[in-house]
């Protein structure tokens, strides 16, 4: 008899939330670290592995990361891809995987009744620590991955992205697109996939993650028995610093299209970035915060220039992406890029007024224990604390930083930190677009 217990978790999902979090932290045998939260309300579990085996890693052999997590629930031990999906589908328990620029997790969802507990974390373990790589899977897998490749090239957003990160990084291992291109993926062979995975997803290399219903004792015991049958293996090497530009680069790409696509922006900041909590509350007055952002205001509101407008920091190991972005209409493309440079210069200049920087640390404060208040959600915080080794009482004192935070304090940062003669501006769209020679921007 089959349990589906999607509907039941997610109503059971929306009831929960925690005033505060307490994260627990120690190391398994094998040396891997074990963040842990308790959450006795709801009669389930979060079980995530994450290892230092993002698209970074994947060396010149674009996308070897994305394929070999793509790879992992498609055989492993005795079971096939069917096979799996009926264990997890028998007792309720939901499976997934996927990769970042910086890391690669499997995640697993269950009820922490026995039985069914059993069944998925052994379900769950033979993925993690036996995948079979089948030579006709990776056939089929390859394939779907290329058809997607090749679809991509009809969306001027997705190459306006991979030019984009080409513009930013240049050769550092965050130049390419975490799916990786048509020419790499090609040559892929299963073994390509068997060695990533022998190099990376090992105990040295992992953290484990487990939010739920389980007492210490057992989150202890359930971390053991998924990591004792990892190899121990070695950390991964460091990803080298980014390089930042040296001038203003212009790129366009001529698209068929009644639309241009605009992103521009430089490297920006790190997870462990002393000016994270100024930029990203700068930004969310700037660009960040949709349809009250200054940027929305002056493109779409005043001008009209543009459905949206909006910007982002997206912080990495090291520094990650900012960027703004856009769509106009191909005439329009030259005016909507000068009204974008021109908010963000002023914004470098003169900073937020203290009434935005009010409203925005209401916004951000107001809404905080929202993004903690499943065990979804903190199940995503836990990881990232973990793997970027923030403090254990990071959700708890980050409000309280947004707090302190001044107009001096977010001029002081973006004036330092985002130099608009750096930017670097990539367009992608039809005849009328902004049209320059590419530069290298370094």
């Amino acid at each position: 008899m089959r349990i589906n217990l999607t509907a039941l978790f997610l109503l059971l999902l929306s009831q929960c939330s925690w005033a505060g979090v307490h994260i627990e932290h120690w190391q398994t045998e094998q040396g891997t670290r074990v963040y842990f939260v308790q959450t006795p309300s709801l009669p389930m579990a979060d079980i995530r592995v994450a290892f230092d085996a993002g698209s970074a890693r994947d060396g010149d052999q674009f996308g070897l990361a994305a394929l070999t997590s793509a790879m992992l629930d498609t055989g492993a031990g005795d079971w096939n891809a069917d096979a799996i999906a009926d264990r997890f589908e028998s007792v309720g328990a939901m499976f997934s995987a996927g990769v970042s620029e910086d890391m690669a997790w499997l995640s697993l969802r269950t009820l922490t009744d026995k039985d069914l507990f059993d069944k998925a974390f052994m379900t769950f373990q033979a993925i993690l620590t036996k995948p079979n790589f089948n030579e006709e899977d990776f056939q089929r897998e390859k394939n779907r991955t290329l058809a997607g490749l090749k679809h991509r090239e009809e969306s001027p957003g997705a190459l306006a992205n991979i030019a984009f990160l080409k513009a930013l990084y240049h050769d550092h291992p965050y130049a390419h697109p975490e799916e990786g291109m048509i020419e790499t993926v090609a040559g892929f062979e299963s073994d390509d996939l068997k060695a990533f995975h022998k190099q990376y997803y090992v105990a040295a290399n992992a953290i484990v993650v487990i939010v739920g219903d389980l007492s210490r004792q057992q989150a202890e015991q359930t971390a053991e028995k998924l990591i004792a049958g990892l190899p121990v293996g070695e950390k991964s090497t460091e990803i080298p610093p980014v390089a930042l530009p040296t001038r203003a680069g212009m790129q366009h790409i001529d698209f068929p299209s009644t639309q241009t696509h605009v992103l521009a922006g430089m490297p920006g900041m790190h997870r462990k970035d002393p000016d994270y909590i100024a930029l990203y509350v700068g930004n969310h007055i700037f660009g960040g915060a949709s349809l009250v952002s200054k940027l929305f205001d002056e493109v779409r509101e005043k001008r009209g220039l543009a459905y949206s407008a909006g910007s982002q920091f997206m912080p990495l190991y090291r520094e990650g992406p900012f960027v703004m972005s856009l769509q106009t209409r191909n005439d329009q493309t030259e005016q909507a890029i000068a009204v974008m440079d021109a908010t963000l210069n002023d914004f470098i200049k003169n900073g937020p007024s203290e009434a935005e920087l009010l409203a925005a640390k209401k916004n951000i404060t107001g809404g905080f224990a929202l993004r903690t208040d499943n065990n979804s959600k903190l199940t995503e915080y836990v990881t990232m604390i973990g793997f970027y080794q923030q403090p254990l009482d990071y959700l708890d004192t980050f409000p309280a930083k947004v707090e302190a935070l001044t107009v001096a304090d977010i001029k002081d940062a973006f004036q330092r930190r985002i130099k608009p003669q750096w930017l670097q501006t990539v367009t992608v769209g039809g005849t009328g677009s902004k049209n320059a020679a590419p530069d290298s921007g370094q």
